[in-house]
């Protein structure tokens, strides 16, 4: 608690009462690792759409929301210090913008982000004057130069600020060195490694915005909370994404996941006195008692001992269950044909938000990958997967999602 105080006052966020003016929210709902990062991603860059850098759970943490505080798993019933949590959400929002950076508004970004990440180092007051100092230097040294590439200055951030820890750069999403050996080992976090890095070519959400722009958020375990952003914008038309991805792709990407020794480390267990005892997991690797993995269903604590594939299963199964039994409106669409079909899904995704076709899709990201993407990942587990698929639920949940049981369309 003493360190969630000392990160709100440090980041000194404003107060705002934009929310009651919001007309249009969008939200994607899926699973983990069904790909809604990198759809995201394509959508953030519509110029009439405005989404935080990273995910929500970080602004629930300093609220006192969620896992730990007022929930036992990522089904919330009720929320915390609402004026605090809209505050911290518009604070992060932003819009694409033309033209050259804002080199004052992205360091201003970069300081409150970095107290997501690492909040116990840079709460110290010692390290938070560094932080500071060294932020300062290189936004001199960028518009002295004029370093626009977002590449070349984030990585001339990171190699100042972590100097003497390189190692903490594994952490970052894209910035992982592929020798690197190390486990994550934070005794306390706010924000989901791999982190994320504030974007460039961007500009704050103002009032102006509020009444004709959509809100865009994407945060799996949002599966478990529906309801939640009725409340926050209560005035806003709500409009959902269901992403769907088959279970062989989705199962297997989570368990690369749970065995990545510095990404997807969501909720430290052991703080309400239960370890872990995952087969393939807890008996694999140092980490593996303590550390759960991705979002935290409802039904977690009936998998602390079950093996580390159906842990995987039952987040992909109670993902999607949830958003069916909801019974909320949504267009469904598939991670597949958004690979196959970009421009086609897009536009259909724009058509159901009330948007302007865009006039071209950015070059894709690789984002929040444990390995190189590539076709048919899942292959690598072919025998254990396929055995999977003979499971009835498993069959029932794929036909829910219209995919069909034949492997050779897995892509």
């Amino acid at each position: 608690m003493d360190v969630i105080d000392a990160v709100n006052d440090l980041r000194q966020v404003a107060h705002t009462e934009l929310a009651l003016r919001v007309k249009n929210v969008a939200v994607i709902l899926t699973s983990p690792r069904s790909g809604s990062s990198l759809l995201k991603s394509v959508l953030s860059s519509h110029p009439d759409i405005a989404s935080l850098d990273g995910e929500m759970e970080p602004f629930l943490a300093l609220t006192r929301n969620g896992f730990s505080f007022n929930a036992d798993s990522d089904a919330l019933k009720t929320l915390e210090n609402q004026e605090a949590l809209l505050d911290n959400i518009f604070d992060d929002l932003t819009l694409p913008a033309e033209g050259n950076t804002d080199y004052s508004l992205l360091k201003n970004r970069w300081k409150k982000r970095l107290l997501l990440q690492f909040p116990v180092l840079f709460t110290d007051d010692r390290a938070y004057l560094q932080l500071t100092h060294d932020l300062d230097a290189v936004f001199h040294v960028a518009q002295e130069k004029k370093i626009q590439g977002e590449g070349m200055l984030q990585d001339l951030i990171l190699s100042r600020v972590f100097n003497s820890e390189t190692w903490r750069l594994d952490y970052y999403d894209g910035k992982k060195n592929p020798a690197a050996s190390h486990c994550f080992n934070e005794s306390f976090k706010l924000e989901e490694p791999p982190f994320v890095i504030p974007r460039h070519y961007r500009r704050q959400l103002i009032s102006d915005d509020i009444e004709n722009k959509i809100l865009l958020f994407k945060t799996p375990p949002d599966v478990y909370r529906i309801g939640m952003y009725e409340r926050l914008f209560p005035n806003a038309e709500i409009k959902y994404l269901h992403l769907t991805r088959g279970y062989a792709q989705s199962v297997n990407g989570l368990m690369d996941g749970w065995l990545s020794p510095v990404a997807f480390f969501s909720r430290d267990v052991q703080r309400i006195g239960v370890s872990l005892s995952i087969r393939g997991y807890s008996d694999a690797v140092a980490f593996g008692k303590r550390w759960w993995k991705f979002d935290l269903p409802p039904n977690w604590k009936e998998y602390v001992n079950a093996d580390l594939e159906e842990v995987c299963l039952n987040q992909w199964l109670s993902a999607h269950q949830a958003i069916i039994d909801s019974r909320v409106a949504s267009l469904s669409v598939s991670f597949e044909e958004f690979l196959s079909q970009p421009t086609e899904i897009i536009k259909k995704i724009t058509s159901y938000l009330g948007l302007q076709d865009m006039s071209s899709l950015p070059v894709f990201p690789v984002t929040m990958a444990t390995e190189a993407p590539k076709i048919r990942r899942w292959h690598k587990r072919e025998d254990s997967l396929l055995r999977m698929g003979k499971r009835r639920d498993v069959q029932i949940m794929m036909d829910a999602l219209a995919y069909q049981m034949n492997p050779e369309t897995w892509l």
